[in-house]
């Protein structure tokens, strides 16, 4: 069995892996990414980028790459609630990054930045299979690659590989999961005209706990979401499903007008949108990243950003401590931070818009009020970044109960 050595080794060549093996070897680290597919193919998954989000781009240089290559500026957000349009949002205005989100096509993004972590000087193996991985340090991991197998060592093994990661398992990490809540479901339309081009569009239909968004990603693609009840007496799967979830969208309240002509282009999907998450991603030379880490509820649309953060915080902390262990557990703290905010304003806003009963409708009721009257009330953590405040009072304030 063949054997090397590396500082990095990264399970993963999404956004996370490349995005980090990209950061890593533009600053000299030896760097191996280990990809499994030859060819990334559409499945359903966040394609939009908040523009917090996008500020984790910037300061990870990859920006300007994503502007001109694979990423469709959408300054507007339009909310609408029980059919009636109750905002038009300009990010370029309202967000203190002054920063457009991005409509973005999943498998064009993983493209633009393996090849980028690739001529930053990252080595990337694709069609590779990681087919065992030793904690410790250094951490080892068996690959598998054109009909070879081999042993690699390095200072730190990153796992970029997704919510159902084998690194994690590998690692001995200890997964916890919110209880299930409601079903995402997604399509990618083609000739499709959304209300606007420059906007993302989401409708909510709290007294059915249902909501759909439309997310354009230029030259009449957009991709869909809808959201269900988790005990909804359907799982949306599947070409034969695609008129059924027109028809949820239409009782969401968005104007089946907006769908007709539109073609899927992508296989339709469905799946439960529970947070999973670990307690502190980082144990014996072992760091976990994105949905590896932690998988939030697509619901709200932060797991992209999240992912950069984490590409951010890790990237840096490496950069600052030769002690890559102590750095690694300093990334691992930070993550549980800018993680558990987010996690905790999603579970507000659910039980503000999804929420179903008397109840949650008094509840609802009170809160839109008080924010009509004063719009800091609400939370701007989804589109600004988890930084802002988080606490009782943020709580409280949103609900009226100040």
């Amino acid at each position: 069995m063949r054997t090397g050595s590396y500082d990095l080794i990264i399970v993963g060549g999404g956004l996370g892996g490349a995005a980090l093996a990209r950061a890593m070897a533009a600053r000299g680290a030896r760097v191996l990414v280990v990809e499994r597919e030859h060819r990334f193919k559409d499945r359903v998954r966040g394609e939009w980028l908040a523009p917090w989000g996008l500020a984790e781009a910037r300061e990870l240089g990859i920006h300007d790459l994503l502007l001109s290559t694979c990423g469709h500026r959408l300054p507007g957000w339009d909310t609408y609630l029980m059919g009636m349009q109750v905002g038009a949002r300009d990010f370029l205005e309202s967000t203190p990054q002054r920063l457009p989100s991005l409509g973005l096509y999943h498998p064009a993004l993983q493209e633009v930045l393996l090849q980028a972590a690739e001529d930053a000087g990252a080595q990337v193996q694709r069609g590779a299979a990681v087919r065992a991985l030793t904690p410790g340090m250094p951490p080892r991991v068996v690959v598998e690659h054109d009909g070879s197998v081999s042993e690699r060592s390095a200072r730190l093994v990153a796992g970029a590989d997704g919510r159902t990661s084998m690194v994690r398992t590998w690692g001995r990490f200890r997964v916890r999961r919110d209880p299930e809540r409601v079903l995402i479901c997604g399509v990618l339309f083609d000739d499709m005209t959304p209300p606007r081009q420059d906007a993302a569009h989401i409708a909510f239909h709290p007294s059915i706990g249902q909501a759909a968004y439309l997310f354009p990603q230029g030259a009449g693609r957009v991709r869909a979401y809808l959201v269900l009840p988790h005990d909804a007496p359907h799982r949306l799967q599947g070409d034969a499903d695609v008129p059924r979830f027109i028809e949820e969208c239409a009782r969401t309240n968005f104007a089946p007008e907006l769908y007709r002509g539109a073609r899927a282009a992508g296989p339709l999907a469905s799946f439960n949108a529970a947070d999973t998450w670990v307690d502190h991603p980082y144990a014996d030379g072992i760091a976990l990243m994105g949905d590896a880490a932690a998988s939030s509820d697509p619901t709200f649309g932060q797991g992209l950003s999240l992912t950069l953060r984490d590409v951010r915080v890790l990237r840096d902390c490496l950069l600052s401590d030769h002690d890559w262990d102590a750095a690694a557990n300093a990334y691992a703290a930070a993550h549980d931070r800018h993680y558990g905010v987010l996690h905790a304003v999603n579970d507000w806003f659910a039980e503000l818009f999804l929420a179903t009963g008397p109840a949650a409708d008094e509840r609802r009721d009170r809160a839109l009020i008080a924010a009509a009257q004063d719009p800091t009330r609400m939370p701007d953590h989804q589109f600004s970044g988890p930084d802002l405040p988080c606490d009782a009072h943020t709580y409280a304030r949103l609900f009226g109960g100040d």
